[in-house]
């Protein structure tokens, strides 16, 4: 009577498991998606879905006891040893996986590395438009110390010094922003010059300290 995979998953035993040949049995495990290895014999497929169909309740757990054919051999030790096996792979998939993450943001570090100016590296070319980000904001309250401030800057980051009148007056405002306006060409390329203009703008020079103090003077009086 040829076998019937319906007929033996509606009312499946232990004694029809056991007739059955390799080729039904393999039919019976990949009914109920159990994983085994193609070369595996006849009875480690068959003790495979033994125990599928214990574990799920289908067989009671007795037939171990009664079971005529079942392998007593190396089967469930096979079984153990397999699933460590594909653990282990499973495991060497997510290292490769890890691994491959890693290089990945290394190499976005090293493009963003490579994007950045290179400071206090001298190629011969200065391109002003990476570093107008690093000069400090204008402040029109304490001038004397944005200027400090932006030339410690230049000399940290090595700019050119016939650059710095060009960095200086892009974060320029206020005041400042029309007294640099107002130079001529070849002063507002002179830094030494726009700095003067701008201290003279704001009386940060000697003289207007001086004229300041006789108007406190007169006022005293």
């Amino acid at each position: 009577m040829p076998f019937n995979l319906d007929e033996f998953v509606a009312c499946p035993s232990v004694e029809e498991l056991d007739s059955l040949k390799k080729s039904e049995i393999v039919k019976v495990a990949k009914h109920y998606c159990i994983e085994f290895q193609p070369l595996m014999r006849k009875e480690g497929i068959k003790g495979y879905v033994l125990e599928y169909l214990v574990d799920e309740s289908i067989l009671p757990s007795t037939v171990f006891e009664t079971a005529i054919t079942v392998p007593t051999d190396n089967t469930f030790e096979l079984k153990r040893l397999e699933m460590e096996m594909n653990k282990e792979v499973r495991l060497k998939e997510m290292e490769r996986e890890r691994e491959k993450e890693e290089r990945e943001m290394q190499r976005e570090k090293e493009a963003r590395e490579h994007e950045c100016p290179k400071i206090g590296l001298d190629t011969g070319v200065f391109d002003v438009s990476k570093h107008v980000k690093f000069v400090p904001k204008f402040q029109e309250d304490n001038v004397e110390k944005f200027f400090n401030h932006f030339e410690k800057l230049g000399e940290q980051l090595k700019w050119p010094r016939d650059k710095w009148s060009i960095l200086i007056q892009s974060n320029f405002t206020g005041k400042a922003q029309e007294v640099y306006s107002a130079l001529s060409i070849e002063d507002s390329m002179d830094y030494d010059k726009v700095k003067k203009a701008i201290f003279q703008a704001y009386e940060l020079v000697p003289e207007a300290y001086r004229q300041k103090f006789r108007k406190y003077r007169k006022a005293d009086t």
